[in-house]
């Protein structure tokens, strides 16, 4: 006989394809933050390029999706300082904003302003299609 019996791998494949169903929800890190919801354009982006997430939340505690520990809050100079360093490797980087709606609007735009201040050239804001 000389065809392959290719029943195993068809049974290895799926049992990856189920680990992976798994696992990829908890891969999803970050804070949470409710968005405020609009109907806008996405930003034109490098798919490959990973971009750099600030979060606000509702208490306007700011964290960084970047490092070791990206649920402990930071302060603004601190954020400030790790996305210079991240710039200073990566300067073609986008700078994404997820602020909470809760959040005062000053804060948001204080944020952005510090991350150009560093040499954010694009900075963007993360927001939620509307539901309903």
């Amino acid at each position: 006989m000389s065809d392959i019996n290719v029943v195993p791998y068809i049974d290895v494949m799926l049992v990856l394809l189920v680990i992976f169903m798994i696992t990829a929800p908890m891969l999803t890190q970050g804070v949470s933050v409710e968005l405020p919801q609009t109907t806008s354009e996405p930003i034109d982006m490098d798919k490959d390029a990973e971009p750099v997430i600030v979060s606000v939340d509702a208490d306007g505690a700011y964290y960084l999706d970047a490092g070791e520990e990206p649920e402990r809050a930071l302060s603004i100079e601190l954020v400030q300082a790790q996305v210079e360093k991240i710039l200073a490797q990566r300067p073609d980087a986008n700078v994404l904003v997820r602020g909470d709606h809760k959040v005062a609007y000053g804060t948001v735009v204080s944020l952005m302003s510090r991350l150009q201040q560093v040499g954010a050239q694009r900075v963007g804001l993360i927001t939620e299609e509307p539901q309903g």
